[in-house]
């Protein structure tokens, strides 16, 4: 299972980058967000309203500490960071993991993060975005089957088209 915790959530400023870090966890496979930073009642509401309306049992939450959800965490807490061993020599032993909690950042990452995390992770060592690097750690961690999630319960269902959009109201 592999829960994301984005930190450093600012209500204004990042509404839309904190809801894309949501919807790319929640495709690709994820199981939970939980927002640190300020807290922000509307984009919760917004992340549980994709999930009814799309499926799955993707939940969100807001902590008020970084560090005690971080230091509670059972299980590989991995802090996605330019300054990171690259992805791909880490993967093998993040993979072993049965529970993941992914770290991404916003404004910037406190230092004790990088110490309170078991690896801290670079999809390139170079400035990028976070939502980018979250969607290609589910990617290498998760592999071919991030493409082909299936999701149960939701009011709407996509059907593949090559023209249009097809979207059927589930009963």
């Amino acid at each position: 299972m592999i829960t994301v915790l984005r930190l450093g959530h600012r209500k204004d400023r990042d509404k839309r980058a904190s809801m894309h870090v949501a919807l790319v966890a929640r495709a690709l496979g994820g199981k939970k967000i939980i927002f640190c930073g300020e807290a922000d009642d509307d984009l919760l509401q917004r992340v549980h309203t994709v999930s009814r309306k799309w499926g799955g049992r993707f939940t969100a939450e807001y902590a008020t500490s970084y560090r005690t959800v971080l230091k509670s965490f059972k299980g590989a807490r991995v802090h996605l960071t330019m300054y990171g061993i690259p992805l791909e020599k880490s993967v093998a032993n993040i993979r072993k993991a049965r529970d993941i909690l992914v770290v991404v950042g916003s404004e910037k990452v406190p230092a004790d993060v990088y110490q309170l995390c078991d690896c801290n992770v670079a999809v390139t060592n170079q400035p990028h975005s976070e939502i980018a690097a979250l969607a290609l750690f589910f990617r290498e961690v998760e592999g071919k089957k991030t493409l082909s999630k299936r999701f149960g319960g939701g009011e709407l269902s996509i059907f593949p088209s090559e023209s249009g959009k097809n979207v059927t109201r589930n009963k």
